[in-house]
């Protein structure tokens, strides 16, 4: 009975050592070896191995980082300087400079000159810029509150302020030479006095410094290229030949008028007087006859000067005068290349700046005798005097003055195939001053 009654998990009374282990394992000692495992013991730790030593290495290394933090701070340094120089500066006005000299003048110079109050950064600025040794000198103008990067930009650029000069239609060579050598801003002196006609009347801007000859050329090579362009697109039917002869009638026409309106109709008479054989009969080449280049008499014209052979006397000389008598400007010479098409064939002051323009002789006279009444009221409200009584110009030739004196009256611009029966009055022409 109590056999069968023993449960069946009771070992038997013969236990093998193998039965034993089995039976430990499937039946726990505790109930906390049924939750915690058996302990797995640790591998064996290895020996730990010595690094080599590696000094080329640790040294590029350290290099490395110095070449770093060097580069860190000359990058703080640029952002420092590059704030700095576009900052506004101490100027307080617009104000002009004439810079000289080498780097460190330049720089103490424009401290002087209350342009910049940071010397030392200034100078740091162009040695890391590598700008110090494009530094320009020249005459300079810096606006108010200019920043240490645009000095450094006019300085570099050489961004000079420019000085005018106008030179007005009508001077002859020497008198634009006159005018260069009166100005204080050229340099240099004039050893040959350009041919006539060869310089361009324009207004020319140039730096402080330049040469007299250096313009002189400028104008030469501006009136070479107008000549050029203009003499390319002329009327095809005109009673000149070359650019040179283009060159010589725009000097007649030059000294002739001052008036835009009035150039290509002046020219157009020229042209009309050129095409029938007539003599040009043009006063200003008498007086560049007997003056040259100095371009006026400082007096009146002789009646015996209007005969008096020259080789640019047209009013002895058949067609165009050997030279040009001035410089032409572009206007006088669109004019000679595109004449106004009419039938004129004189022209006499008007009184008003202008020009009273007949294709006849009749109607001609009529214009004289108007200018001349004109000269007369003038002379009687100036001067209270009387003015001589006025002379008809016919197509015959007077006889010479027994006695030589200087002509009183204006010329009445009388333009004929013939001289008249009595010398008229003859003045000279003089450009408008500029």
């Amino acid at each position: 009975m109590l056999d069968a009654m023993r449960p069946e998990t009771d070992l038997p009374e013969k236990e093998t050592p193998k039965a034993r282990r089995f039976f430990n394992r499937l039946v726990p000692k505790s109930p906390s070896a049924a939750i915690l495992p058996e302990s797995v013991p640790l591998p064996p730790a290895r020996p730990e191995k010595e690094r080599p030593e590696r000094p080329l290495t640790n040294f590029l290394s350290g290099l490395m980082s110095f070449i770093v933090i060097v580069a860190l701070l000359v990058l703080a340094i640029v952002a420092m300087v590059e704030r700095s120089f576009t900052a506004p500066g101490p100027l307080e006005a617009e104000k002009v400079v004439i810079v000289r000299g080498g780097t460190s003048d330049v720089i103490d110079q424009l401290e002087r000159e209350g342009i910049i109050d940071q010397s030392f950064l200034l100078a740091l600025g162009w040695q890391l810029g590598g700008k110090a040794s494009l530094i320009k000198a020249g005459e300079y103008a810096f606006k108010a509150r200019v920043s240490l990067s645009e000095v450094t930009d006019i300085l570099v650029e050489g961004k000079s302020v420019l000085h005018a000069l106008t030179l007005p239609e009508g001077l002859t060579s020497l008198q634009i030479v006159e005018r260069l050598m009166r100005d204080e801003i050229l340099s240099g002196e004039v050893r040959e006095i350009p041919k006539e006609g060869t310089l361009l009347p324009e207004t020319y801007k140039f730096t402080r410094g330049m040469t007299r000859t250096q313009l002189l050329d400028r104008m030469a090579q501006e009136q070479a290229r107008a000549v050029k362009e203009i003499w390319e697109r002329r009327s095809q039917d005109l009673p000149i030949s070359s650019p040179q002869e283009m060159v010589i009638l725009a000097s007649l026409v030059e000294k002739e008028t001052g008036k835009a309106d009035e150039r290509p109709r002046v020219a157009g008479v020229f042209i009309n007087r050129l095409n029938k054989q007539m003599k040009l009969q043009s006063d200003p080449t008498i007086v560049y006859g007997l003056a040259g280049g100095k371009g006026t008499l400082g007096r009146a014209i002789l009646k015996s000067e209007i005969d008096s052979p020259t080789p640019y006397n047209t009013y002895v000389i058949p067609g165009l005068p050997i030279g040009p008598i001035t410089n032409p400007g572009k206007a006088a010479l669109e004019a000679v290349v595109n004449p106004s098409r009419t039938k004129d064939l004189y022209f006499v002051a008007d009184g008003t700046g202008g020009h009273a323009f007949a294709e006849t002789l009749e109607q001609h006279n009529k214009n004289v005798q108007k200018w001349r009444q004109i000269e007369a009221d003038s002379v009687d409200s100036t001067a209270g005097a009387l003015a001589p009584p006025p002379v008809e110009a016919k197509p015959a030739t007077p006889p010479k003055p027994a006695v030589e004196a200087p002509i009183q009256q204006a010329p009445p611009k009388v333009t004929t195939p013939a001289k008249p029966t009595a010398k008229a009055p003859v003045k000279k022409k003089v450009p408008p001053a500029n």
